[in-house]
């Protein structure tokens, strides 16, 4: 596993994103993990959490794209955090773009905040972690409707790994539905990987007692292709 994903794996323990314990989703599902990209909240934060992203979207889309996309309403913070830190890492302007909730009709109107996109763009979707696609099924009209414009992708910081609306997980779900890849920087295999019965910060996080939770979790909500 490639160094920063380590890290990134404990940067989200160490800012609470990432939790272990037993949790109720959305869904009603009881979940050993749930993560909350809401808690990333100080500059120094966003500003590393930018560079994880930069980092995880060169490695599988390269720099052949224009446009960061961030869905309203988690990942205007996202998207604009990671245009900074691309350019910081790699000298290339990337331009950010958000949808709004409610479309403005005076000023800076319309659905789109930030850039505007325009075709022949080709964009890179950033969200902070996908359970059902919903949000894309909102986003890719959207997107779409902007004019002549290539989907490159969707990166999320975190695959869950679980059935989605079917047997697979969301994320090959969204890729064989819209047909661009979808990726995540860490998956949970990785998450188990990295921190069973080794210390986070002088604390191990997954002991056997959360690996047997975890392991269950997979048994019954896992999805057949992650």
């Amino acid at each position: 596993m490639e160094q920063y994903k380590q890290e990134f794996i404990e940067f989200m323990v160490d800012c609470n994103v990432l939790r272990f314990g037993e949790f109720t989703l959305k869904s009603g599902r009881k979940s050993p993990f749930f993560m909350n990209a809401g808690l990333y909240v100080t500059g120094a934060q966003l500003e590393k959490l930018g560079e994880y992203y930069a980092k995880a979207i060169h490695d599988n889309y390269g720099d052949d794209f224009d446009v960061l996309f961030g869905p309203a309403y988690k990942g205007i913070p996202l998207s604009v955090a990671t245009t900074m830190a691309y350019h910081r890492l790699y000298g290339k302007e990337i331009r950010y773009c958000s949808n709004r909730k409610e479309a403005k009709d005076h000023g800076d109107a319309g659905i789109l905040l930030g850039s505007p996109i325009k075709d022949g763009d080709k964009v890179v979707i950033i969200e902070d972690v996908t359970t059902s696609g919903k949000s894309i099924e909102e986003t890719f009209p959207i997107i779409q409707a902007q004019g002549d414009v290539t989907i490159k992708g969707l990166m999320v910081s975190l695959n869950r790994m679980e059935r989605g609306k079917g047997e697979k997980s969301a994320l090959v779900e969204i890729q064989e539905k819209y047909g661009f890849p979808a990726n995540a920087i860490v998956s949970m295999s990785d998450v188990v990987e990295h921190l069973y019965n080794k210390p986070c910060n002088g604390k191990v996080v997954i002991d056997d007692e959360i690996k047997a939770a975890i392991d269950k979790y997979y048994e019954e909500y896992g999805a057949k292709e992650a």
